[in-house]
């Protein structure tokens, strides 16, 4: 609550006869040549100064915010809210029932631990697409779901009632983004404090780092880590220094036959090659009222795919029109306009805010792309695909030369077959290809594959078994859903059908994106090409693909096939669409369709036919493309506003399935002890009101050597759990049949579970096991265990548990982009409950940065231009940290000394390395998380 006023900023507004106290702008000298965005927090400050997190001089460095200077103020942001799905929301409620438990242990009220700002949980991230293809697949999908997440799903329905302030909206609803913006976000809040109705702009924080969606929108906000989402949900500011705020001008249109799709893939290549890591984008010019709002959501969405922070456009009628569509009440589109008009948040095109950096885009520059084949960033025009898919290729494809493994790491490229010939015909499909070594090896894998049908096929290197319309980012979006549609409705026409080694799957991001689609009938043309309804929730872009085609995956296992997934999702990294398929591309949701009729990426839509039509004539991907006009009059025809008022009336009701839960009740959660779903976390056992000293570290060894781009999903449990690895042998142990496994962020409540699979993808390169490999490259979550004579390979976990009964402290080398991808809190929970107490890389992913420190663990970068290898490490030796216990001076050092000594499993004649390590504890709020051992205690102790 605000108790100072130092610009005498209070005032009132009046709409529709209704008063709301307001904190005006433009009593701070500068505001006017402020970014939107920057707006947004200058009122922020305004509204919650303080005079102790907030204070005036914070206020007055905004205002006269240097666009050009690097960022040095820090200030305290106050999200209106948290939003949360609920992989990433389950571990927030079960933290914070288990603090509800330290507060009593402490002394303290239990009833202190509740939501002093709104919070709102989407449950959309645990169905799985197990079924597909068939009209019962999205009933039976859900069944499963209710099956493998009743403990689960009990829990959230206790929190709900539980605590104050915190609603959820049940399995079977939508996409958490989409949701937001169709529904949660207000754009302009309105709540009551201190006895008045307050108004201020609508802003958020998200368990997810895709929040940046609601951007889109005019709503400030972006994902951060759990840990912060609890924080924020218990009155703690995010501590954050003012950005650089990067505007982007778009002029021109967008042409016809290119998608939002391909613009957002444009957009994300261009900013990735700018570098935005850590900045505000903010979208400005003539060129946005032209962009509708569907497709700034998309452009939001990607937000993390090229690093900012958010990606923001402004309030205009775009805003306005869209809020009026999906039900807001005309009292609070009237409160919008009024106040964005008033605070000068509305956008005038003719003037031009201050920016620190500015890049353009003319919209109908851009031309149709995909991106793949493991980063979002990575561009591929799609007339270049196939030449592309030749390339990358080498490296994912094996190939045997008399039984011997040849390296297909040479610097040629070669064709692989299309699947689909004949079985007998391998050889017209089998080209040979000289390399290094100058042997002949085969390119592609031709392997015969007979269906339960009876129907043969071949299949190949490079075929699409998964072809998915999936994830928020292009659900929202009924200009690309309707040419989706319609795409299949033309093919269906030519009597074109989808390859039968491909596994179709829908997931709606809405139930509004089902109403349209039955409205204008694409539903069945849909269908007709097997894209029946998975279920509404992320499905295939979190990897909740379920499984491939039964004869696919077989031959791919068998055969160690590279295969791929297209998907119209946001994230395509090693590992997370299915342990299947090795390359995964990002498309629109009618080039998802289109990929489906062809089956191989080893395809050029431009001269390459799709099938032949009733009288024998090829059919090329031009001749069924949807044309712009077809899809506005089907937007125009099958889409109201009736539709979205209908389905978000009853969004936190729940089907019979939900309301039927049998629910605790109480303050304080029954744990219990036989649950494998839901256990009490560790982090406050052992706990007292007084700090332990920061101390440095010493004697520690090296967990895990990898290299560049380890993303959130190499380190954080994801996906399905597999026999063998220590997260199943624990569930066994708990008498879990592996049917019932589940995957792993179902479980994200039971620490126990998630901390066997942290560093446990199956696409891990952990450097430090190549030595007893001779050298070779393993995947998986493999270490060497040190505390064994000969330090052998061991799972990751395994060796965790020997240095923590040892009395080991661990560290982490990597290399750039560290910790990069979705904003999983366990990616540092899981880091920090394995020993690990430094992370010591090249540069870090902002988000997993903040949530290593907020769980206790250092991050530090090597010196500029220095990396692990070169400095002649390699894992192998006993690490020291010196110059940690400076903050507990109550200042932050700036560099730490790291010294790595040669230990008995070091190569002979190895030297001792010493660097000075820059500590990347950026703010004085992130050192006193550091210095209470983590945000929740310092939350905690704060309480108390």
């Amino acid at each position: 609550m605000s108790t100072v006023n130092s610009f005498g900023a209070k005032s009132t507004l009046t709409v529709g006869g209704t008063d709301y106290e307001i904190f005006r702008l433009d009593t701070v000298p500068g505001f006017e040549k402020l970014p939107f965005s920057l707006k947004v927090l200058l009122e922020n400050l305004l509204r919650t100064e303080d005079g102790a997190n907030v204070t005036k001089a914070q206020i007055e460095a905004l205002g006269s915010w240097d666009a050009a200077a690097e960022p040095t103020t820090e200030i305290q942001f106050t999200p209106a809210r948290v939003v949360m799905q609920d992989f990433t929301g389950v571990p927030c409620i079960v933290d914070l029932a288990t603090m509800r438990e330290a507060v009593t242990d402490l002394g303290g009220d239990p009833n202190k631990i509740n939501p002093l700002s709104p919070a709102e949980m989407v449950i959309d991230h645990s169905v799985i697409a197990d079924l597909f293809g068939t009209e019962d697949a999205l009933e039976r999908n859900v069944e499963i779901e209710y099956e493998r997440n009743g403990e689960r799903y009990q829990f959230l329905r206790w929190g709900q009632t539980a605590f104050n302030d915190f609603k959820v909206v049940p399995p079977g609803t939508g996409i958490v983004h989409q949701v937001n913006i169709e529904h949660l976000a207000k754009v302009i809040y309105d709540r009551e404090a201190d006895g008045v109705l307050r108004a201020y702009p609508d802003t958020c924080v998200g368990t997810d780092s895709h929040t940046t969606m609601v951007n889109g929108l005019g709503v400030l906000g972006w994902g951060v880590g759990g840990i912060e989402a609890e924080a924020a949900m218990l009155g703690q500011p995010v501590s954050m220094l003012i950005p650089r705020v990067v505007g982007f001008k778009l002029t021109g249109e967008i042409p016809a036959g290119v998608t939002a799709t391909d613009v957002v893939l444009t957009i994300t290549d261009i900013l990735r090659k700018h570098g935005v890591v850590g900045k505000f984008v903010e979208f400005y010019g003539a060129g946005v009222a032209s962009v509708p709002l569907a497709n700034r959501a998309t452009i939001g969405n990607m937000s993390p795919e090229f690093g900012s922070t958010a990606a923001m456009f402004p309030i205009d009628d775009v805003t306005l029109d869209y809020l009026r569509l999906t039900g807001r009440s005309d009292e609070a589109v009237a409160l919008v306009e009024a106040y964005a008009k008033e605070q000068k948040l509305w956008h005038d095109p003719e003037t031009e805010p201050v920016f620190s950096e500015y890049l353009e885009l003319d919209l109908g520059t851009v031309v149709p792309s995909i991106a793949g084949p493991k980063r979002p960033q990575d561009r591929i025009l799609l007339s270049e695909a196939k030449a592309q898919f030749e390339k990358d290729i080498i490296g994912y494809a094996t190939a045997s030369t008399n039984n011997d493994i040849v390296d297909l790491e040479s610097k040629h490229s070669f064709p692989a077959s299309d699947p689909g010939a004949v079985p007998g015909e391998e050889s017209e499909h089998t080209r040979e290809v000289h390399i290094n070594c100058g042997a002949p090896v085969h390119a592609s894998k031709p392997v015969p594959v007979t269906t339960p049908d009876g129907e043969k096929y071949i299949l190949d290197n490079g075929a699409v078994t998964l072809a998915a319309i999936t994830s928020c980012t292009n659900t929202s979006n009924p200009s690309v859903m309707i040419a989706a549609g319609l795409l299949a409705r033309k093919a269906r026409e030519k009597g074109l059908k989808q390859k039968p080694w491909v596994k179709t799957t829908l997931g709606p991001g809405s139930k509004v994106v089902t109403d349209y689609y039955e409205k204008s009938g694409l539903d069945k043309d849909l269908e007709g090409l097997g894209f029946y309804t998975v279920g509404y929730g992320c499905t295939i872009c979190i990897g909740n693909s379920g499984p491939l085609i039964d004869e696919v995956s077989a031959a791919v296992n068998d055969h160690d096939l590279a295969v791929t997934a297209v998907l119209s999702g946001n994230r395509n990294f090693e590992g997370r669409i299915s342990p299947d398929v090795k390359m995964n591309y990002l498309a629109s949701p009618p080039l998802v369709v289109a990929y489906a009729l062809a089956g191989s990426m080893h395809f050029d839509f431009d001269t390459d036919a799709l099938g032949q039509d009733t009288d024998g004539n090829d059919v090329f991907l031009k001749d069924i493309w949807p044309a712009t006009d077809e899809v506005q009059t089907i937007i125009d025809s099958s889409i109201s506003r009736e539709q979205f008022i209908k389905q978000y009336a009853t969004v936190f009701d729940g089907d019979e399935r939900w309301t039927s839960l049998p629910t605790p009740t109480g303050p304080i959660f029954e744990w219990d002890e036989n649950s494998t779903y839901v256990r009490k976390a560790p982090y406050f056992d052992g706990m007292t009101t007084e700090l332990t000293p920061v101390a440095d570290i010493s004697g520690a060894r090296v967990l895990a050597a990898l290299g560049d781009s380890v993303t959130t999903d190499h380190i954080s449990p994801a996906g399905n759990i597999k026999i063998g690895t220590p997260a199943a042998k624990y569930l066994e142990e708990h008498g879990v049949r592996q049917k019932d496994f589940n995957s792993f962020g179902s479980r994200r409540g039971n620490h126990e579970v998630m901390i066997r699979g942290t560093f446990a993808n199956i696409r891990l390169r952990n450097q430090l096991v190549r030595a007893v490999n001779n050298g070779a490259e393993v995947e998986g979550g493999y270490t060497r265990d040190f505390t064994q004579a000969e330090g052998p390979q061991s799972f990751i976990f395994d060796a965790s548990e020997n240095y923590q009964a040892a009395g080991v402290p661990l560290v982490i080398f990597g290399g750039k982009e560290y910790g990069s991808g979705s904003s999983r809190d366990w990616a540092a929970k899981g880091t920090s409950l394995l020993g690990v107490t430094a992370v010591i890389c090249e540069s870090f992913e902002r988000i997993h940065r903040s949530n290593l420190i907020g769980m206790g663990v250092v991050p530090l970068q090597f010196p500029a231009g220095e990396s692990w290898e070169s400095l002649g490490l390699d894992g192998t030796e006993v690490v020291s940290i010196t110059g940690l216990e400076e903050l507990n001076n109550g200042t932050t050092p700036k560099t730490v000394k790291v010294t790595a000594t040669p230990s008995e499993h070091s190569p002979e004649g190895k030297q001792p390395v010493e660097f000075d390590a820059v500590v990347r504890i950026d703010t004085p709020g992130e050192a006193d998380y550091y210095r209470n051992g983590g945000i929740l205690q310092y939350v905690l102790r704060s309480l108390v």
